[in-house]
């Protein structure tokens, strides 16, 4: 009965700016860790970036300086800040969660595309 509700992609020229959230509900009492990850086609799922409960993040070099993930713990929420996109960035992004009591859970995904 857990369920991560994905929003935010879309289509933006390079240089862009875009904000994705996350929000996870259901049977969920503490989430550890949030993160984000992403997968182009042809190309294998990869990290993007991740945030602890006590908020210690991590980040793909890729994404480094451009993109800053956030979170609200007491609503189990994530976010993700993109800036200066590039089309590289193209992509589904994935948000995933892993709760306290140990099971993980996936996101649909949200569509990003970056034009030239």
């Amino acid at each position: 009965q857990v369920q991560l509700v994905e929003s935010g992609g879309g289509l933006v020229q390079a240089g862009g700016s875009l904000r994705l959230s996350c929000a996870a509900s259901g049977s969920i009492f503490s989430i550890n860790v949030m993160g984000w990850y992403r997968q182009a086609p042809g190309k294998q799922r990869e990290l993007v970036a991740t945030i602890r409960r006590s908020g210690n993040t991590n980040y793909a070099d890729s994404v480094k300086g451009r993109f800053t993930i956030s979170r609200e713990n007491t609503k189990n929420t994530a976010y993700l800040q993109m800036n200066s996109l590039k089309p590289e960035d193209t992509a589904v992004y994935l948000c995933n969660a892993v709760s306290a009591s140990g099971p993980s859970f996936w996101g649909q995904g949200t569509q990003v595309t970056v034009s030239s």
